[in-house]
Protein backbone atom coordinates (compact mmCIF):
# COMPACT_ATOMS: atom_id res chain seq x y z
CA UNK A 1 0.00 0.00 0.00
CA UNK A 2 1.36 3.74 -0.55
CA UNK A 3 -0.26 7.00 -0.62
CA UNK A 4 -3.39 7.88 -2.75
CA UNK A 5 -2.00 8.65 -6.39
CA UNK A 6 -2.66 12.24 -7.07
CA UNK A 7 -4.26 11.44 -10.83
CA UNK A 8 -8.06 12.14 -10.68
CA UNK A 9 -8.74 8.66 -11.72
CA UNK A 10 -12.75 9.99 -11.63
CA UNK A 11 -11.72 12.97 -14.33
CA UNK A 12 -9.20 10.33 -16.35
CA UNK A 13 -11.75 8.28 -16.93
CA UNK A 14 -14.52 10.75 -17.66
CA UNK A 15 -17.41 9.10 -15.90
CA UNK A 16 -20.80 10.38 -16.13
CA UNK A 17 -22.06 9.48 -12.73
CA UNK A 18 -21.56 11.44 -9.28
CA UNK A 19 -18.79 9.79 -6.68
CA UNK A 20 -20.16 9.20 -3.24
CA UNK A 21 -18.87 10.79 -0.44
CA UNK A 22 -15.82 9.28 -0.14
CA UNK A 23 -15.50 7.03 -3.35
CA UNK A 24 -15.79 3.99 -1.36
CA UNK A 25 -18.00 1.09 -0.69
CA UNK A 26 -18.27 2.59 3.00
CA UNK A 27 -21.04 5.09 1.29
CA UNK A 28 -23.41 3.03 1.18
CA UNK A 29 -25.19 3.82 5.16
CA UNK A 30 -23.99 0.32 7.30
CA UNK A 31 -21.22 -1.10 5.00
CA UNK A 32 -17.94 -1.56 6.92
CA UNK A 33 -14.64 -2.98 5.59
CA UNK A 34 -11.87 -4.83 7.69
CA UNK A 35 -8.72 -5.66 6.68
CA UNK A 36 -5.61 -7.85 7.97
CA UNK A 37 -2.24 -8.10 6.20
CA UNK A 38 -0.28 -11.01 6.72
CA UNK A 39 3.39 -11.08 5.58
CA UNK A 40 7.15 -11.40 6.86
CA UNK A 41 8.14 -9.06 4.06
CA UNK A 42 9.87 -11.98 2.15
CA UNK A 43 7.91 -15.20 1.35
CA UNK A 44 4.39 -14.37 2.73
CA UNK A 45 2.49 -12.11 1.57
CA UNK A 46 -1.41 -12.47 1.93
CA UNK A 47 -4.35 -11.21 3.69
CA UNK A 48 -7.75 -11.20 4.97
CA UNK A 49 -10.66 -8.29 3.69
CA UNK A 50 -13.89 -8.41 5.05
CA UNK A 51 -17.03 -6.61 3.78
CA UNK A 52 -19.58 -6.67 7.08
CA UNK A 53 -23.15 -5.08 6.19
CA UNK A 54 -24.69 -3.85 9.83
CA UNK A 55 -28.05 -4.57 8.46
CA UNK A 56 -27.17 -8.22 9.23
CA UNK A 57 -28.41 -8.62 12.64
CA UNK A 58 -30.49 -10.11 15.28
CA UNK A 59 -33.75 -8.86 12.92
CA UNK A 60 -32.35 -9.44 9.41
CA UNK A 61 -30.64 -12.75 9.21
CA UNK A 62 -30.11 -12.43 5.44
CA UNK A 63 -29.88 -9.86 2.80
CA UNK A 64 -31.08 -10.05 -0.76
CA UNK A 65 -28.05 -10.67 -2.74
CA UNK A 66 -27.01 -12.75 -5.98
CA UNK A 67 -23.54 -13.38 -7.80
CA UNK A 68 -22.85 -13.79 -11.71
CA UNK A 69 -20.35 -15.52 -12.71
CA UNK A 70 -18.27 -14.24 -15.85
CA UNK A 71 -15.32 -17.52 -15.52
CA UNK A 72 -16.04 -20.18 -12.77
CA UNK A 73 -12.31 -20.90 -12.09
CA UNK A 74 -12.48 -19.97 -8.74
CA UNK A 75 -13.83 -21.23 -4.92
CA UNK A 76 -16.37 -19.33 -4.44
CA UNK A 77 -17.73 -20.51 -1.10
CA UNK A 78 -21.50 -20.18 -0.70
CA UNK A 79 -22.39 -19.58 -4.21
CA UNK A 80 -24.98 -22.19 -5.01
CA UNK A 81 -27.03 -21.43 -2.03
CA UNK A 82 -26.86 -17.67 -2.51
CA UNK A 83 -28.04 -18.26 -6.46
CA UNK A 84 -30.36 -20.69 -5.01
CA UNK A 85 -32.39 -18.29 -2.16
CA UNK A 86 -31.16 -14.70 -3.49
CA UNK A 87 -30.11 -14.00 -0.32
CA UNK A 88 -26.45 -13.82 1.88
CA UNK A 89 -26.38 -14.79 5.36
CA UNK A 90 -22.87 -13.63 6.63
CA UNK A 91 -20.40 -10.85 5.71
CA UNK A 92 -18.23 -11.48 2.78
CA UNK A 93 -14.75 -12.50 3.36
CA UNK A 94 -11.84 -12.30 0.78
CA UNK A 95 -8.38 -14.27 1.03
CA UNK A 96 -6.20 -16.48 -1.15
CA UNK A 97 -7.09 -19.44 -2.48
CA UNK A 98 -5.73 -22.30 -0.46
CA UNK A 99 -6.80 -20.17 2.89
CA UNK A 100 -10.31 -19.70 1.67
CA UNK A 101 -11.63 -22.85 3.57
CA UNK A 102 -9.85 -21.44 6.83
CA UNK A 103 -11.24 -18.56 6.42
CA UNK A 104 -14.57 -19.73 5.66
CA UNK A 105 -14.84 -21.88 9.04
CA UNK A 106 -13.52 -19.16 11.20
CA UNK A 107 -16.27 -16.66 9.77
CA UNK A 108 -19.11 -19.46 10.72
CA UNK A 109 -17.62 -19.59 14.25
CA UNK A 110 -17.78 -15.93 14.00
CA UNK A 111 -20.96 -15.63 13.02
CA UNK A 112 -22.27 -18.61 15.38
CA UNK A 113 -21.34 -16.43 18.20
CA UNK A 114 -22.99 -13.57 17.22
CA UNK A 115 -25.97 -12.01 19.63
CA UNK A 116 -29.53 -14.09 18.41
CA UNK A 117 -27.09 -17.38 16.80
CA UNK A 118 -27.65 -19.78 19.63
CA UNK A 119 -30.37 -21.49 17.64
CA UNK A 120 -28.57 -21.08 14.20
CA UNK A 121 -28.26 -25.15 13.00
CA UNK A 122 -27.09 -23.72 9.12
CA UNK A 123 -25.54 -21.01 8.09
CA UNK A 124 -24.03 -20.45 4.49
CA UNK A 125 -20.02 -18.43 4.89
CA UNK A 126 -19.88 -16.54 1.55
CA UNK A 127 -16.22 -16.87 1.13
CA UNK A 128 -14.07 -15.81 -2.26
CA UNK A 129 -10.37 -15.87 -2.96
CA UNK A 130 -7.63 -15.47 -5.80
CA UNK A 131 -4.24 -16.79 -6.04
CA UNK A 132 -1.69 -14.83 -4.67
CA UNK A 133 0.71 -17.71 -5.22
CA UNK A 134 3.05 -16.07 -7.37
CA UNK A 135 4.44 -13.51 -4.74
CA UNK A 136 3.35 -15.68 -1.65
CA UNK A 137 3.83 -19.36 -0.03
CA UNK A 138 0.42 -20.06 -0.83
CA UNK A 139 0.61 -23.54 0.32
CA UNK A 140 1.61 -22.17 3.53
CA UNK A 141 -1.89 -21.18 3.90
CA UNK A 142 -0.82 -18.71 6.65
CA UNK A 143 -4.12 -16.74 6.61
CA UNK A 144 -5.83 -17.96 10.73
CA UNK A 145 -8.54 -17.84 11.81
CA UNK A 146 -7.63 -15.01 14.61
CA UNK A 147 -6.96 -13.14 11.04
CA UNK A 148 -10.13 -13.60 10.06
CA UNK A 149 -11.97 -12.31 13.22
CA UNK A 150 -9.67 -9.69 13.88
CA UNK A 151 -10.83 -8.52 9.87
CA UNK A 152 -14.69 -8.85 11.05
CA UNK A 153 -14.40 -7.25 14.40
CA UNK A 154 -12.27 -4.18 13.15
CA UNK A 155 -14.28 -3.61 10.26
CA UNK A 156 -14.75 0.67 10.18
CA UNK A 157 -16.99 2.69 7.83
CA UNK A 158 -13.76 4.93 7.15
CA UNK A 159 -12.66 4.68 3.66
CA UNK A 160 -10.68 1.57 3.28
CA UNK A 161 -7.08 1.27 2.32
CA UNK A 162 -6.28 0.40 -1.01
CA UNK A 163 -3.89 -1.58 -3.09
CA UNK A 164 -1.48 -3.87 -1.19
CA UNK A 165 -3.03 -4.73 1.66
CA UNK A 166 -5.44 -7.31 3.31
CA UNK A 167 -6.60 -9.92 0.44
CA UNK A 168 -4.49 -8.17 -2.06
CA UNK A 169 -1.05 -7.58 -0.33
CA UNK A 170 -0.03 -10.35 -2.57
CA UNK A 171 -2.17 -9.63 -5.92
CA UNK A 172 -1.02 -9.02 -9.78
CA UNK A 173 -3.50 -7.79 -12.28
CA UNK A 174 -3.07 -6.60 -15.76
CA UNK A 175 0.69 -7.20 -15.41
CA UNK A 176 1.23 -4.51 -12.63
CA UNK A 177 1.03 -5.46 -8.76
CA UNK A 178 -2.73 -5.75 -8.09
CA UNK A 179 -4.72 -5.02 -5.09
CA UNK A 180 -7.64 -4.35 -3.03
CA UNK A 181 -9.50 -1.43 -4.34
CA UNK A 182 -12.42 0.38 -4.11
CA UNK A 183 -14.93 3.30 -5.62
CA UNK A 184 -18.75 4.52 -5.65
CA UNK A 185 -21.53 6.42 -7.65
CA UNK A 186 -24.64 7.87 -7.00
CA UNK A 187 -27.75 7.40 -9.50
CA UNK A 188 -31.38 8.07 -9.86
CA UNK A 189 -33.47 5.03 -9.12
CA UNK A 190 -38.01 5.40 -9.20
CA UNK A 191 -37.01 9.75 -7.73
CA UNK A 192 -34.52 8.60 -5.64
CA UNK A 193 -30.77 8.91 -4.93
CA UNK A 194 -29.16 5.97 -4.37
CA UNK A 195 -25.42 4.63 -3.71
CA UNK A 196 -23.42 2.14 -5.34
CA UNK A 197 -20.11 0.99 -3.99
CA UNK A 198 -17.64 -1.73 -5.04
CA UNK A 199 -14.82 -2.96 -3.92
CA UNK A 200 -12.92 -5.20 -6.04
CA UNK A 201 -9.75 -7.91 -4.99
CA UNK A 202 -8.16 -7.62 -8.54
CA UNK A 203 -5.83 -10.36 -9.80
CA UNK A 204 -6.60 -11.32 -13.51
CA UNK A 205 -4.27 -11.37 -16.79
CA UNK A 206 -4.67 -8.85 -19.76
CA UNK A 207 -3.55 -5.38 -21.45
CA UNK A 208 -4.53 -2.74 -19.07
CA UNK A 209 -6.40 0.32 -20.91
CA UNK A 210 -7.42 3.53 -19.08
CA UNK A 211 -8.95 6.41 -21.00
CA UNK A 212 -7.86 5.34 -24.33
CA UNK A 213 -4.47 4.84 -23.58
CA UNK A 214 -2.79 0.85 -23.41
CA UNK A 215 0.28 0.71 -20.25
CA UNK A 216 2.48 -1.81 -21.07
CA UNK A 217 4.41 -2.87 -17.79
CA UNK A 218 7.62 -2.39 -17.66
CA UNK A 219 9.97 -5.58 -18.25
CA UNK A 220 11.05 -7.55 -15.56
CA UNK A 221 13.47 -10.71 -15.06
CA UNK A 222 10.26 -12.59 -14.53
CA UNK A 223 9.19 -14.46 -17.42
CA UNK A 224 6.18 -12.56 -18.15
CA UNK A 225 4.43 -15.46 -20.17
CA UNK A 226 4.47 -17.66 -17.37
CA UNK A 227 1.08 -18.85 -16.81
CA UNK A 228 2.13 -18.33 -12.78
CA UNK A 229 2.66 -14.53 -13.81
CA UNK A 230 0.01 -13.32 -15.15
CA UNK A 231 -2.29 -13.11 -12.52
CA UNK A 232 -5.90 -15.10 -12.52
CA UNK A 233 -8.99 -14.15 -10.96
CA UNK A 234 -11.33 -11.35 -9.73
CA UNK A 235 -13.63 -10.68 -6.72
CA UNK A 236 -15.90 -7.89 -6.93
CA UNK A 237 -18.07 -7.16 -4.29
CA UNK A 238 -21.32 -4.29 -4.68
CA UNK A 239 -23.25 -3.00 -2.23
CA UNK A 240 -26.30 -0.76 -2.63
CA UNK A 241 -29.19 0.75 -0.43
CA UNK A 242 -31.46 0.71 -3.93
CA UNK A 243 -34.34 -1.94 -2.96
CA UNK A 244 -33.30 -4.75 -5.36
CA UNK A 245 -34.35 -7.74 -5.64
CA UNK A 246 -32.11 -10.69 -5.80
CA UNK A 247 -33.47 -11.50 -9.30
CA UNK A 248 -32.13 -7.05 -10.20
CA UNK A 249 -28.93 -8.31 -8.30
CA UNK A 250 -27.71 -10.42 -10.71
CA UNK A 251 -28.15 -8.17 -13.53
CA UNK A 252 -26.21 -5.54 -11.41
CA UNK A 253 -23.37 -8.35 -10.63
CA UNK A 254 -23.44 -9.05 -14.35
CA UNK A 255 -22.33 -5.26 -14.83
CA UNK A 256 -19.42 -5.54 -12.42
CA UNK A 257 -17.89 -8.32 -14.04
CA UNK A 258 -18.20 -6.43 -17.46
CA UNK A 259 -16.47 -3.69 -16.11
CA UNK A 260 -13.19 -5.81 -16.02
CA UNK A 261 -12.99 -5.69 -19.96
CA UNK A 262 -13.32 -2.16 -19.54
CA UNK A 263 -9.89 -1.92 -18.63
CA UNK A 264 -8.47 -4.31 -20.60
CA UNK A 265 -9.37 -8.46 -19.07
CA UNK A 266 -8.38 -10.98 -21.28
CA UNK A 267 -10.24 -13.61 -19.23
CA UNK A 268 -8.43 -16.28 -19.84
CA UNK A 269 -8.86 -20.10 -18.31
CA UNK A 270 -7.58 -19.49 -15.28
CA UNK A 271 -9.72 -16.92 -14.36
CA UNK A 272 -11.97 -16.64 -11.46
CA UNK A 273 -14.41 -13.55 -12.38
CA UNK A 274 -17.76 -13.45 -9.74
CA UNK A 275 -19.65 -10.12 -9.04
CA UNK A 276 -21.47 -10.11 -5.46
CA UNK A 277 -24.12 -8.13 -5.31
CA UNK A 278 -26.01 -6.76 -2.23
CA UNK A 279 -28.64 -5.18 -0.99
CA UNK A 280 -28.76 -3.11 2.31
CA UNK A 281 -32.40 -1.87 1.91
CA UNK A 282 -35.40 -2.98 3.70
CA UNK A 283 -37.62 -5.38 1.67
CA UNK A 284 -40.11 -3.64 -0.22
CA UNK A 285 -41.47 -3.59 -4.03
CA UNK A 286 -38.51 -3.63 -6.02
CA UNK A 287 -38.52 -0.55 -8.86
CA UNK A 288 -39.23 -1.55 -12.62
CA UNK A 289 -36.24 -2.96 -14.07
CA UNK A 290 -36.64 0.05 -17.06
CA UNK A 291 -35.65 2.40 -13.96
CA UNK A 292 -32.28 0.79 -13.78
CA UNK A 293 -30.51 2.10 -15.98
CA UNK A 294 -28.56 4.42 -14.38
CA UNK A 295 -27.47 2.20 -11.60
CA UNK A 296 -26.57 0.08 -13.90
CA UNK A 297 -23.89 2.11 -15.07
CA UNK A 298 -23.12 3.48 -11.98
CA UNK A 299 -21.85 -0.32 -11.18
CA UNK A 300 -19.79 -0.29 -14.84
CA UNK A 301 -17.98 3.04 -13.70
CA UNK A 302 -17.59 2.43 -9.99
CA UNK A 303 -15.84 -1.37 -10.86
CA UNK A 304 -13.81 0.44 -13.52
CA UNK A 305 -12.81 3.26 -11.17
CA UNK A 306 -12.10 -0.04 -8.11
CA UNK A 307 -9.69 -1.63 -10.46
CA UNK A 308 -7.82 1.10 -11.37
CA UNK A 309 -7.60 2.37 -7.90
CA UNK A 310 -6.73 -0.90 -6.96
CA UNK A 311 -3.23 -0.98 -9.47
CA UNK A 312 -2.15 2.34 -8.77
CA UNK A 313 -2.58 2.02 -4.90
CA UNK A 314 -0.24 -0.72 -5.16
CA UNK A 315 3.38 -0.57 -4.07
CA UNK A 316 5.79 -2.59 -6.32
CA UNK A 317 6.55 -6.12 -4.12
CA UNK A 318 9.29 -8.73 -4.45
CA UNK A 319 8.07 -11.63 -3.05
CA UNK A 320 8.66 -15.93 -3.15
CA UNK A 321 11.46 -16.81 -5.96
CA UNK A 322 12.37 -12.77 -5.84
CA UNK A 323 9.86 -12.43 -8.15
CA UNK A 324 8.57 -8.67 -8.66
CA UNK A 325 5.33 -7.33 -9.32
CA UNK A 326 5.72 -3.69 -10.27
CA UNK A 327 3.48 -0.89 -8.78
CA UNK A 328 2.21 1.24 -11.35
CA UNK A 329 2.65 4.77 -10.74
CA UNK A 330 0.55 7.89 -12.21
CA UNK A 331 3.52 8.77 -14.62
CA UNK A 332 3.16 5.31 -16.35
CA UNK A 333 -0.43 5.76 -16.64
CA UNK A 334 0.23 9.57 -18.09
CA UNK A 335 2.72 9.54 -19.85
CA UNK A 336 0.77 6.54 -22.63
CA UNK A 337 -0.37 8.28 -25.50
CA UNK A 338 -3.84 8.18 -26.18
Amino acid sequence: MRPPATVDVHALLQHSRPRGATDSITDVSGVRVGQVTVTDGADVHTGVTAIVPDQLNQQRKSLPCNVFVGNGHGKLIGATQVVELGTMETPVVLTATLSAFKAADALVGWVLDRPGRERTISLNPLVGECNDGWLSDIRARPVEAHHVVEALESASTDRPAEGSVGAGTGMRALGFKGGIGTASRTAGVGGSEHVVGVLVQSNFSGTLRVAGRTVVPPPTPDDPNHPDAQGNSCMIVVATDAALDARQLGRVARRAVFAMGRVGADYQHGSGDYGIAFSTAEQVLPPADSDLDALLLATLEATEAAIVHSLLAASTTTGRLGRTAVGLTPEMLLDQPR
